[in-house]
């Protein structure tokens, strides 16, 4: 029972602590007039998210430039998608890819749950450091539902067991992704998915600041979350926030 009330604690203070990082609210950015958005870099690409934004990107006409560290797991071949093999810790290679891009697409993610790590963090650091020096204003950046305003909102499965327990280090990474995000001058909107899954999308997804829940584990296809951070490229509704996207 001890030690039982003792985990309870733990988890307890885990979630106060994601409450209070990453971004808490809206931060109002102005935009400028800028040129229709035709070049953009995916970073994250072989991931599952990764390759749904690629397809469909192509599919909408996009210049695609894929960074991925091992191009034969991007299975798809397009005379516009362009790939590129580099690390997104590489700040020299992360700088060749964001030259003469019109926007950044990052969808980065790692398997390494199980010790402390700064990929995430860092990654978007080289990242925002290279649009700045090139000129390059939108980012639209994966992160997760259960951070800072929607702490919690991933059920008590992933708040109790799955985020204390497996991606602790993980998601306070992602916190310091999304502050890094939201003290950069760029153009920027977060994306908080849903637990993600390979199931057939629907076309459209639930979004907003109240997505999610405190009891069941609410989910979201990958395809719909690559579909709604396309959207985020042209629209301008969700600049400087982090929005929550479930199905």
């Amino acid at each position: 029972m001890i030690l039982l009330l003792a985990y309870l604690a733990y988890a307890m203070i885990l979630l106060i602590a994601l409450s209070r990082r990453g971004v808490i609210c809206s931060v109002p950015i102005p935009v400028e007039a800028a040129p229709a958005v035709s070049r953009i870099l995916i970073v994250g690409a072989t991931g599952g998210t990764g390759r749904a934004l690629v397809a469909q990107a192509l599919d909408r006409d996009f210049n695609v430039t894929a960074l991925v560290r091992n191009p034969a797991r991007l299975d798809i071949v397009h005379p516009r998608l362009t790939v590129i093999r580099g690390d997104v810790m590489d700040a020299a290679v992360v700088n060749v890819a964001v030259r003469g891009q019109d926007a950044v697409v990052c969808v980065l993610g790692h398997k390494r749950f199980f010790y402390p790590t700064r990929i995430l963090s860092e990654g978007t650091r080289n990242l925002l450091r290279a649009m700045e020096a090139n000129g390059v204003r939108r980012l639209v950046c994966q992160t997760s539902l259960g951070i800072g305003s929607s702490a919690g909102r991933m059920g008590v499965y992933y708040t109790l067991f799955v985020v204390p327990v497996i991606l602790p280090f993980y998601f306070w990474d992602k916190t310091r992704q999304e502050r890094l995000i939201s003290a950069s001058r760029t153009e920027w909107v977060v994306v908080r998915p849903a637990a993600l899954s390979n199931g057939a999308p629907l076309g459209t997804c639930r979004h907003g600041g109240e997505v999610g829940g405190f009891v069941l584990t609410p989910g979201v296809a990958r395809a719909d979350v690559a579909r709604f951070m396309l959207d985020q490229l042209s629209g301008n509704d969700h600049l400087g926030s982090a929005v929550g996207v479930s199905s």
